[in-house]
């Protein structure tokens, strides 16, 4: 059987890292292209101008639009010949990250993240979505990129919903790269040129995965709460920096070597609604979750829950912004989760559109019931009308 593992060249993690970038962009000529929204750009200036002087080196500003879009990966793409750039340095959010993955196309690269809110930076994928919002596709290169350089003072003194948003996306690592195990999927380590290659040979997870996304759901149910009361006082602890480890490199290994399932399917299903664009990535992800082990009828599904209430990630649909959904929406999510190459078929099990559907509708219940929320009751006056006809 055909396993596989990837991951990045370097991974650094300390304290005012970002003052090193200079002497990894050196590696790699004199000038990079800077993929950062203009004001996470401002936010680290003076760590930037310091570590251009210190080494020689120039960044050249793209002003990011913010979405990672065709239009505005060929805009920088064009940008980066033109000034000649010896790399791409990817730095800010997920968005801004896997825009400079596409840029870079397998070329050098480099990602500092400002924030921990996914686990992007470590892998060789990123999303691609379409101008109104919504998901579009996954883009693959042939590598992880070459360096990944985590400045935990930067993200420290990020806002609290950023650390919070990147714990839905570690959360799931476990659970789905489980699923995927289960079912001998195939996973994106083992295709190096996208999972569209036909061309590729498929390879499943290996136990090293496996258990790098154990360490990642363990670690997050032990210094969760300490982390996010570090970055609530802009501070550095030993727990934020696990919950940044855990969040960045253990979910970036888990996921993309060992596997993706129905969270982040039921994730990308959830963008067809324009009311869950204002909420992250990984609040998605969270629901997503809650909404595979229901599917899966899993035991972990009361610690999950409390889990997200405690840390303040969604548990039902109203905590991503749908505050009611017809069944006409409820199948567009359902079958958009459904999409012949989703990472949802890599479930131990056959999953249909309605499946998902009525999964969706059972975890927002047990949500709802667990935040205590009213929801709407039968009228037994109704029941016992209906009993009536029935005699007649």
């Amino acid at each position: 059987m055909r396993k596989a593992f990837i991951c990045p060249t370097k991974y650094v993690q300390g304290q005012n890292e970002l003052l090193n970038l200079g002497y990894f962009v050196k590696n790699f000529g004199a000038s990079a292209l800077l993929v950062a929204g203009e004001n996470t750009a401002k936010r680290v200036s003076s760590q930037l101008q310091k570590t251009a002087k210190k080494y020689g080196v120039t960044f050249v500003d793209t002003y990011f639009c913010g979405e990672c879009t065709d239009a505005e990966i060929a805009r920088l793409e064009r940008l980066a010949k033109a000034k000649k750039c010896g790399c791409v340095v990817g730095l800010g959010g997920g968005k801004a990250i896997d825009t400079a993955k596409c840029v870079a196309n397998g070329g050098p690269l480099i990602i500092a993240p400002t924030v921990a809110a996914t686990d992007a930076p470590t892998s060789h994928s990123a999303v691609i979505y379409n101008e109104d919002g919504s998901f579009n596709r996954y883009a693959f290169f042939q590598k992880s990129p070459d360096v990944v350089l985590v400045d935990v003072s930067v993200i420290a003194k990020a806002p609290v919903r950023f650390l919070v948003s990147g714990m839905g996306d570690a959360l799931s690592t476990y659970f789905e790269a489980r699923a995927t195990a289960a079912s001998f999927s195939a996973v994106n380590a083992g295709l190096p040129c996208g999972a569209l290659d036909k061309k590729a040979e498929p390879a499943v997870s290996t136990k090293t995965a496996l258990a790098l996304a154990e360490l990642c759901y363990e670690t997050l149910m032990e210094d969760a709460a300490k982390a996010k009361l570090a970055c609530e006082k802009g501070v550095v602890t030993p727990a934020l920096e696990n919950i940044v480890e855990a969040n960045i490199l253990l979910s970036g290994l888990g996921f993309e070597s060992g596997g993706l399932a129905a969270a982040h399917a039921v994730q990308d299903g959830l963008t067809v609604l324009p009311e869950t664009h204002d909420y992250y990535h990984g609040e998605k992800v969270a629901f997503g979750l809650l909404v595979q082990l229901v599917m899966e009828n899993a035991d972990e599904i009361d610690t999950v829950l409390s889990f997200c209430e405690d840390i303040g990630l969604p548990v039902c649909l109203e905590d991503i912004g749908v505050t009611e959904i017809s069944e006409k929406d409820l199948m567009k999510v359902a079958k958009k989760a459904c999409d012949k190459d989703e990472t949802i078929h890599s479930m131990p099990f056959p999953v249909t559109p309605e499946m998902v559907a009525d999964a969706i509708l059972a975890a927002d219940a047990l949500g709802r019931d667990y935040k205590g929320l009213d929801d709407e009751d039968w009228d037994d006056e109704d029941w016992d009308d209906e009993e009536d006809e029935d005699d007649e």
